[in-house]
């Protein structure tokens, strides 16, 4: 009997995360640390932003990375003190582009570049994309600043969409609310 336990795989099964769609993204930071920010401003009258940390700038600056072109559009997003929440678009990948996978691309010297959002787009892939994201940070920062996994909704429709939309620009205003988070 193997009692060894099973992590519950948290993606679709049998979806193709490379397809074309809108995708809602939120990753959390490790044992949920607010490593990332601060709200700031005035509860009582709902405003309220956030105040990014040094740790905050540098995500900042990975997720504006994520490439508008090869097929992912970084919509919008929102860093919080211990999470980040990502409204990704994968558009106009035709299936002989996503199979001809990520190229070893290298500089002028031939040296082989290091993974990073722009490659892992070729393939247009959700999973990748988050997956050089957090790798990113996380090599930046000395690290590993992420859980595990993510959550990812894929968004059927415009209404969602719209929906989803709000919530990121409302989020920090949400914040003193947010039990799970907080």
């Amino acid at each position: 009997m193997d009692e060894t336990p099973h992590r519950k795989n948290m993606r679709l099964q049998g979806y193709d995360y490379s397809q074309n769609g809108a995708y809602f993204i939120t990753i959390c930071v490790d044992g949920k640390q607010k490593i990332l920010g601060r709200v700031v401003g005035d509860a009582a009258h709902g405003v309220l932003d956030m105040q990014l940390s040094d740790v905050g700038e540098m995500v900042k600056r990975y997720i504006q990375n994520i490439p508008q072109h090869n097929g992912v559009i970084l919509d919008n997003f929102v860093i919080m003190p211990n999470h980040i929440h990502l409204l990704i678009r994968i558009e106009g990948m035709s299936k002989a582009t996503k199979n001809a996978g990520v190229p070893r691309a290298a500089e002028n010297d031939g040296t082989p570049r290091a993974a990073s959002p722009t490659t892992a787009a070729m393939t247009a892939s959700i999973p990748r994309v988050i997956n050089a994201l957090k790798g990113l940070t996380s090599k930046k920062y000395g690290k590993s600043i992420w859980q595990r996994s993510y959550h990812d909704r894929i968004i059927r429709n415009e209404a969602e969409y719209l929906k989803i939309w709000r919530y990121i620009d409302e989020n920090p205003q949400k914040w003193a609310e947010d039990r799970y988070y907080n």
